[in-house]
C-alpha cells in the first residue's frame, strides 16, 4: 500500500478513464482521494496526455516530484483501438456533435478499406479537428467552433507506425493504430472517410498503450479510491 511519502516523492498511476469523464475529472478524483486519505492540504498531480470525454482507456497520472516526468511521458508512442462509422461526418469528427452530412458507402469494399490504411502509414501531415483544445489567438479552437467562427488550422507532422483494420461490419470499421504524440484519431477518422470517397467519424475510442504502459495494468478512479480506503464519493 502506498504511503503519504510515496505520493509526495512521486508515483506513476495508471488509470482506465471511464466514458464521459474528462481527463481533468479523473485527476481531480485521485487528488481528492489522496488528500483525504493522508490529510494533505495540497499535492502536485497531473496527467500525461488528455483523452476526450468520449474516449476511454489509459491515462497516466503523476504525483509529487514525478510531475516533472510528464513531458517525457507525453512524448511516448501511443496505441488506440476503436471504431470508425462510415457514410457520415460530424463537425467534431466524433459523436460530440450531430451528423452534418451523409455519403454513399455502397462502393466501399473490404479490400478498399484495407488498402486505404496504407495511405496513412509513416510521416503524414494532419489537420487537427476544429473541436479541439488547441489555442489560436489565445482562445481554444472548440470555443471558436461553438461561436461558429471560421478558423484556419495549420496541419502538423505526425507519424502513424501501425494501422490495422480488425473488423468490418459496414458502416462500422474497427481499427488499431500506433502513432506519435500529437495525432488526432478523430482527424484520422475524417480523413479515412475521404480516402474512401465517402465520409466517416469516430464513434468509439480506447487508448490501450502509452510507451511501455498498458491499460491492462490500469484501475478505474473509483477502484483507486476504494484501494486507498476512502470510498467513492467524488
Amino acid at each position: 500500500m502506498n504511503t503519504k511519502e510515496d505520493f509526495l516523492n512521486g508515483q506513476i498511476l495508471l488509470i482506465d478513464k471511464p466514458l464521459e469523464w474528462t481527463s481533468f475529472q479523473a485527476v481531480n478524483a485521485l487528488k481528492w482521494a489522496i488528500r483525504k486519505k493522508f490529510g494533505l492540504k495540497k499535492i502536485k498531480i497531473g496527467h500525461a496526455g488528455t483523452l476526450d470525454p468520449l474516449a476511454t482507456g489509459l491515462l497516466i497520472i503523476c504525483t509529487g516530484k514525478f510531475t516533472k516526468k510528464i513531458p517525457e511521458l507525453q512524448g511516448q508512442v501511443k496505441e488506440y483501438t476503436g471504431t470508425f462509422t462510415l457514410g457520415a461526418t460530424t463537425p467534431s469528427f466524433d459523436l460530440e456533435t450531430e451528423v452534418d452530412k451523409t455519403f454513399p458507402i455502397e462502393h466501399i469494399t473490404d479490400a478498399s478499406i484495407k488498402a486505404a490504411t496504407k495511405k496513412f502509414l509513416g510521416e503524414i501531415e494532419q489537420i487537427p479537428p476544429i473541436f479541439s483544445a488547441l489555442k489560436k489567438d489565445g482562445k481554444r479552437l472548440y470555443e471558436l467552433a461553438r461561436e461558429g467562427k471560421e478558423v484556419e488550422i495549420k496541419s502538423r507532422k505526425i507519424e502513424i507506425l501501425e494501422f490495422e483494420i480488425t473488423r468490418i461490419a459496414l458502416p462500422e470499421v474497427d481499427f488499431r493504430v500506433v502513432c506519435s504524440k500529437g495525432t488526432y484519431i478523430r482527424s484520422l477518422a475524417h480523413d479515412f472517410g475521404k480516402a474512401l470517397d465517402s465520409g466517416a467519424h469516430l464513434s468509439e475510442l480506447r487508448r490501450t498503450k502509452i510507451g511501455d504502459f498498458n491499460v491492462d495494468n490500469a484501475t478505474t478512479p473509483n477502484v483507486f479510491k476504494e484501494n486507498l480506503g476512502v470510498g467513492s464519493s467524488s
